[in-house]
C-alpha cells in the first residue's frame, strides 16, 4: 500500500510561508510528478512528505497512519536524490545491499533481495564493480537498486535526472517509467523539466510559490490548463498567449492557442506576421513569427518539409476550436 495524503499541510521558515495550506491526495500505486519552475517549492513539498523538513501546521496521512511526527526512517518511504550519493570504496552489491545490512538481515535475505533488484534494473554483471566504473546512468540505477530492496510503500525521486546528460536522461525517463509499470508502487518524482512531467506521470501536481495551481493528468493539464500559468508552463514549445486587440475580439483578456494550432501560409488568414528564427527538427519546423496580434512572437509548428525564409511576410489563422479563453484573473473562462 502507499497512499498518501496531506491535509492542510503548510511550511514557514521563520516568518516566511513557503509552502501555505495545501491539500493533495496521491493514489497507492500512481506515478505523480511535482513540476514547477526553480523555487516554487516541490523539493520542500517531497521533503515534507518524507519527514526530512518538519511540516509547520496540518497533517501528513500514509496508509491511513498519521506520519506527521514520525522519523523518516520509520515512515516506509525511500527517496532517491539528485546525488547518486553511492559509496565508492564499496561495489555495487555491497551499495545496494547497504540499507539492508543496516537494519540487521541475514547475508542470505541479503543477496536474494539484491539479486532480484539487479535483475529489474539489468545491474547483474555490474554487481562486482565499483561506483567509479560505472556510466552516470548505471550510478543512478544502482541508487535505484538501494531503494528497491527497501520494498518502500513508495518511492521519492528528487530531480533524479538532472546530472545526466540528454541523451541518458531520455533513456532513464523511460528506464524509470518502465520500472513503476512492473513494481506497482506508489512513486513521487520532483522535476523542472515539463516534458518528464507529461511523458512520466499519471498525475501532474504543477505548483507555482508554494501553491498548487493545477492537478490533472498530463491530457487535462494539456488540453484545459485552469489558468494562464499552467497554459504557458505545460507543453514545448509552450502555448502562445496574446492579450489586447487580439484577445478582445473574442471576449477574453487573454487567448492562448498552441502552435501546432496555427495554420500558417504567404496568402491569407486572420493575422499578418514577419517570419523570424525558424527550428528544423526534421519531422517539425518550429516558426517564431512577429505578428500585429501579440507583443511576443508567435510559435508555429508546421510539418519539417516547409520552408519559409527569415524576414518572409506570412499570414496566421488560428483554429477556433483549440482556442483558450482566460479573464483578466488569468483563469479559464468555459
Amino acid at each position: 500500500m502507499g497512499q498518501i495524503q496531506l491535509n492542510q499541510v503548510s511550511k514557514s521558515f521563520g516568518s516566511v510561508e513557503v509552502i501555505p495550506p495545501l491539500d493533495l491526495t496521491i493514489e497507492d500505486g500512481e506515478f505523480v510528478v511535482f513540476v514547477g519552475p526553480s523555487g516554487c517549492g516541490k523539493s520542500t513539498l517531497l521533503r515534507l512528505i518524507a519527514g526530512l523538513e518538519d511540516v509547520t501546521e496540518g497533517h501528513v496521512t500514509i496508509d491511513g497512519q498519521d506520519a506527521t511526527e514520525v522519523v523518516p526512517a520509520k515512515r516506509g518511504l525511500a527517496m532517491v536524490f539528485q546525488s547518486y550519493a553511492l559509496y565508492p570504496h564499496m561495489s555495487v552489491r555491497k551499495n545496494i545491499a547497504f540499507p539492508l545490512r543496516m537494519a540487521g538481515l541475514d547475508k542470505a535475505q541479503q543477496d536474494k533481495s539484491v539479486a532480484q533488484a539487479a535483475e529489474v534494473l539489468n545491474l547483474t554483471d555490474y554487481l562486482d564493480r565499483r561506483p567509479g566504473q560505472l556510466s552516470g546512468g548505471q550510478r543512478q540505477r544502482v541508487a535505484i537498486g538501494r531503494a528497491i530492496v527497501r520494498e518502500p510503500a513508495a518511492f521519492l525521486f528528487d530531480e533524479p535526472l538532472s546530472n545526466l546528460d540528454a541523451a541518458l536522461r531520455v533513456g532513464m525517463r523511460l528506464e524509470i517509467s518502465e520500472l513503476h509499470k512492473r513494481l506497482k508502487t506508489t512513486m513521487i518524482y520532483v522535476t523542472h523539466d515539463q516534458v518528464e512531467a507529461m511523458t512520466m506521470a499519471d498525475k501532474i501536481v504543477v505548483l507555482q510559490a508554494g501553491v498548487i495551481e493545477q492537478v490533472g493528468s498530463p491530457l487535462e493539464l494539456y488540453q484545459r490548463p485552469r489558468n494562464t500559468f499552467v497554459a504557458g508552463f505545460i507543453g514545448s514549445p509552450k502555448m502562445n498567449l496574446i492579450q489586447g486587440p487580439g484577445a478582445d475580439k473574442y471576449g477574453a483578456a487573454t487567448i492562448g492557442i498552441r502552435p501546432e494550432h496555427i495554420d500558417i501560409n504567404e496568402e491569407e488568414g486572420l493575422w499578418h506576421g514577419t517570419v523570424g528564427v525558424s527550428e528544423h527538427l526534421g519531422s517539425d519546423t518550429f516558426f517564431h513569427v512577429q505578428c500585429n496580434a501579440s507583443h511576443e512572437p508567435l510559435t508555429v509548428r508546421a510539418t519539417g518539409e516547409m520552408a519559409l525564409e527569415y524576414g518572409a511576410e506570412v499570414h496566421l489563422t488560428p483554429r477556433t476550436e483549440h482556442l483558450h479563453k482566460f479573464d483578466a484573473k488569468g483563469l479559464r473562462m468555459e
